[in-house]
């Protein structure tokens, strides 16, 4: 099927999470979105599977999040970076609060894994802050002095000063963090909810569109997709709504 130019924008710009618990639910899920172009590829399933799963993904011309935010000493960081680069996925994520030599470690083992492997190196994106966490969590249970908005905007800038690529915000924070930090710096948002899913655990969630306006470059959608009765309908609503803002 030949989509209109918005309808392949929006395609682009939603990657859906593969968070099933083993590899058979995985291709079951790929084979049941054959129009979802970008997957991700999280802590739950690579533990189950490993890099079979990026493997497949690969085979099938599908660009690959691998989400396993990195969260070590510099030197542990390094390597696994390195090692996570030969894969040639597109997106890698690290927490920011690894700190400033961790990222500066993480930003070039990837180029040296990538090129060892013949592939092109991944981005590089921070975890700023996780989406299930709320302002009273931060202040309360953290411990972290700053609003929320500043917190996940130091931390972002840390990441860009290091030579990070973007960032994984809340769709709350993309505005701020597109102003501040330009056009050039990736945003990753998750916790995108449509009005008509619920929000479970994400604690600071926007709509498909209002994240795109705000300034997302991407959206991670999931449960919306796939807890739906039909997933491939609730797809297709939302890439219809993303076309009105695109």
């Amino acid at each position: 099927m030949i989509y209109p130019e918005p309808s392949r924008r929006a395609n682009n710009q939603i990657i859906v999470p593969l968070d099933v618990p083993d590899l058979q639910s995985a291709i079951a899920l790929v084979d049941r979105l054959p129009q979802v172009s970008f997957w991700k590829v999280g802590l739950e399933l690579f533990t189950s599977s490993g890099p079979t799963i990026l493997e497949v993904l690969k085979s099938r011309q599908k660009r690959i999040f691998l989400d396993l935010k990195f969260h070590d000493i510099p030197n542990t960081v390094a390597g696994a970076c390195r090692s996570a680069a030969s894969y040639g996925v597109d997106l890698l994520t690290i927490h920011a609060t690894a700190g400033r030599d961790a990222l500066k470690a993480a930003t070039e083992a990837v180029q040296v894994g990538a090129a060892q492997a013949g592939v092109k190196p991944p981005q590089l994106i921070a975890i700023t802050l996780l989406t299930s966490i709320s302002t009273r969590q931060l202040a309360f249970d953290l411990k972290i002095p700053l609003e929320l908005p500043e917190y996940a905007l130091e931390m972002a800038l840390i990441a860009q000063e290091s030579g990070l690529n973007g960032a994984v915000c809340s769709p709350q924070e993309a505005a701020q963090l597109r102003q501040t930090c330009g056009n050039d710096f990736l945003l990753v948002c998750p916790g995108v909810r449509p009005t008509w899913a619920e929000k479970t655990d994400q604690k600071r969630s926007l709509t498909p569109a209002q994240a795109i306006q705000a300034g997302a470059d991407y959206l991670v959608i999931g449960r919306p997709i796939t807890a739906a009765a039909e997933p491939e309908l609730a797809w297709n609503k939302i890439v219809e709504e993303l076309t009105t803002v695109l």
